[in-house]
């Protein structure tokens, strides 16, 4: 209950207690003091009434104290009636209501409250009329009226500020909850970079003379009799260098940047990839390799060798993780999330699953769960920083209604239409795209998505440039635009360049802002060419999906 709803209790309980105490303390006659004790027990019964409706209906608490005016105003005017004056005190109870109904409910309903009470205060004035000038009834009335306005505007007034602060309070919320998800995500960040460049000198330590030793050593296998302890040792040697190769080879692919993405069909590319990894990890029928993939796919910023090493990750897992047979089940189709379009490629297996206590470690470097001494426990992290350079995110579930596990690859699709119109960064005049010491998730590729990528509603890799943008990216200029475009009636989005179009022929506009291939993908241009940025380009398109 809010103060003015204690308010009204409180008004209701002094009322009772009062006429209680006006019935032992006052001069009545008999006869009077009965109807005044009827009064009350009528009283008493329907406020005991109208609370068992709020308790009931909560929700109706505004209709059952509109239902309460009514009850009171002829209440009052009994109790007016009964002392046949026109000293009456009970002449003030229109007044408080007035008061309480315009500060509860508004100066609209305060008007209609003041009404009401002028139509039952005149039929209590009647008996009276002769012995009062009708100017004074006039005054009496109009007070009523003076009341209910400027209450009625304080009232509105104090909601408004009252909204105005709760609104404030969300906004609060929200930048502090996206400040503390940047930071984490930060800090994730700041430990892996970390981690990258102490691992990548020790690999250019390590390197030169590893490749000594494995070259020495193969020398040595040819000159050992083969049933030689001496042999035995080298071949030892051999497979330790082999495996320290693997290691090295996989530091060095968590710790590439990747910026050469290019646009281009998902599906194509993951074909390609799925049997790259079928050859590798497939060894038996044991496990099922189903593929369904959804046609005509918008096109996507990718690399085709980084998939491939990512698709040969997640399929060789899924099937180490069935134990006997089973089905690994690859998929592509689109979601809309954080206000764009993903499209997303979608391995599931019917493994046992993933304990709940090993997802928050899945990514991190050197964690593995399998036991073999071939393993570095650094594929999934490779796989997540090869999705950091595609700009978009993994989704892991498993359990939960999930059968075995279930990854989900998110990439961001940005309309090629949209490559070619005004950037974040020249509307944020961040000056990302002439200082070479920065780096932005959103840049060169994504500019008019950039909310999900680099913003507060992104999943991805965050930078500490944008851990510091904790307002709401709904507030964002390119954001407001596209939605104002695009979803005019804050309802579904309609806007093609949200929902995705169906890729046509490329051109230039402005110069050759794009340039054919012959795998039929379009090289954007990227960070080494940002002194040169692209205009812009048309697309045709053929229709929307």
């Amino acid at each position: 209950m809010t103060a003015s709803d204690i308010s009204f209790l409180l008004l209701r309980l002094s009322t009772i207690l009062g006429g209680y105490i006006w019935l032992l303390a006052a001069p009545l006659s008999t006869a009077d003091a009965a109807e005044l004790l009827r009064s009350l027990i009528v009283f008493f019964f329907y406020s005991l009434f109208l609370y068992l409706l709020i308790y009931l209906r909560a929700r109706a608490i505004r209709q059952v104290y509109a239902l309460s005016l009514i009850l009171d105003l002829l209440f009052i005017y009994w109790m007016v009636h009964l002392q046949n004056s026109f000293a009456n005190s009970f002449f003030l109870g229109y007044y408080l209501l007035v008061a309480l109904h315009s500060f509860y409910f508004g100066m609209a309903f305060g008007l209609l409250a003041a009404c009401l009470a002028t139509v039952l205060y005149s039929l209590n004035f009647l008996p009276f009329a002769h012995q009062v000038h009708w100017t004074e009834l006039g005054i009496r009335v109009s007070f009523l009226f003076l009341i209910a306005l400027p209450l009625g505007f304080i009232s509105r007034r104090m909601q408004r500020d009252k909204e105005r602060i709760e609104e404030l309070n969300r906004q609060l919320a929200d930048s502090l909850e996206s400040l503390e998800r940047m930071q984490d995500k930060m800090v994730r960040s700041e430990k892996l970079l970390a981690l990258g460049r102490l691992t990548a000198d020790i690999a250019h330590e390590i390197r030169n003379p590893l490749s000594a030793l494995g070259g020495l050593n193969r020398r040595m296998l040819k000159t050992l009799p083969p049933d030689s302890r001496e042999r035995r040792y080298a071949e030892t040697i051999a497979r330790e260098v082999v495996r320290l190769e693997a290691i090295l080879r996989d530091i060095v692919a968590l710790t590439m940047v990747g910026e050469h993405l290019r646009r281009g069909d998902i599906n194509a590319v993951i074909r390609e990839a799925v049997a790259y990894a079928r050859n590798i990890c497939m060894e038996d029928e044991r496990v099922r390799l189903v593929e369904n993939y959804t046609p005509d796919l918008p096109r996507v910023y990718l690399e085709p060798d980084q998939l491939q090493q990512v698709m040969g990750q997640l399929v060789c897992n899924a099937v180490d993780a069935i134990e006997g047979e089973g089905v690994i089940t690859i998929s592509t189709g689109t979601r809309f999330r954080n206000e764009i379009l993903w499209v997303t490629v979608t391995v599931h297996d019917t493994g046992p699953g993933i304990p709940a206590e090993q997802m928050e470690r899945l990514f991190e470097p050197f964690f593995s769960t399998k036991r073999s001494e071939q393993v570095t426990g650094l594929g999934l992290a490779i796989v997540h920083k090869i999705m950091e350079d595609h700009r978009g995110f993994i989704e892991v579930k498993s359990g939960e209604g999930v059968e075995g596990t279930r990854f989900t690859l998110y990439f961001p699709y940005q309309p090629e239409e949209e490559d070619g119109r005004k950037p974040c960064w020249e509307y944020l005049q961040c000056g990302i795209e002439s200082d070479p010491s920065r780096t932005c998730p959103a840049y060169p590729y994504f500019g008019r998505i950039c909310w999900a990528i680099a913003g507060t509603l992104c999943e991805g890799k965050v930078t500490g440039t944008f851990a510091e943008k904790t307002h709401n990216c709904r507030q964002c200029p390119v954001f407001q635009e596209m939605w104002r475009e695009c979803r005019p009636d804050d309802g579904e989005p309609l806007c093609p360049r949200l929902l995705g179009e169906r890729p046509g022929k490329a051109g230039g506009k402005n110069g050759d802002a794009a340039e054919a291939t012959a795998d039929g993908t379009d090289i954007i241009r990227t960070r080494k060419d940002r002194h040169a940025p692209a205009e812009g380009q048309d697309m045709e398109t053929t229709g929307q999906r």
